[in-house]
């Protein structure tokens, strides 16, 4: 029995090292499941309204930067009331996912 939990126990940290810790998330994936679409566009560059930004090929230290502003509040002004409805369904290694994927756009 012991030599059984000993290879048991084995196997598991075997498994556990030659795993990444994290994934890499999927951007594109969570542009549309965080309905990112729905507002700025199918590939970031075609906004639902004239005064929304199109964010495709933004630089991502940027992008991310605004997206956390505006979850904290630190931004807060009229362009910012349709996301601060939505930031609450993402959090920062999210945010960092959608900046990256979005900063590669065109």
């Amino acid at each position: 029995m012991k030599f059984v939990m000993t290879l048991i126990s084995a196997a598991v940290l075997t498994a556990a090292i030659a795993t990444p810790a994290v994934a890499a998330m999927d951007g594109a994936a969570l542009y549309k499941d965080k309905t990112c679409n729905a507002c700025h566009g199918p590939t970031g560059n075609k906004p639902l309204m004239p005064n929304y930004p199109k964010i495709a090929g933004q630089n991502a230290a940027y992008i991310e930067a605004q997206m956390k502003d505006i979850k904290s509040g630190a931004r807060n002004n009229g362009q910012t009331a349709a996301m601060k409805g939505v930031m609450h369904l993402v959090n920062d290694e999210e945010i960092k996912a959608l900046a990256d994927y979005l900063s590669k756009l065109k």
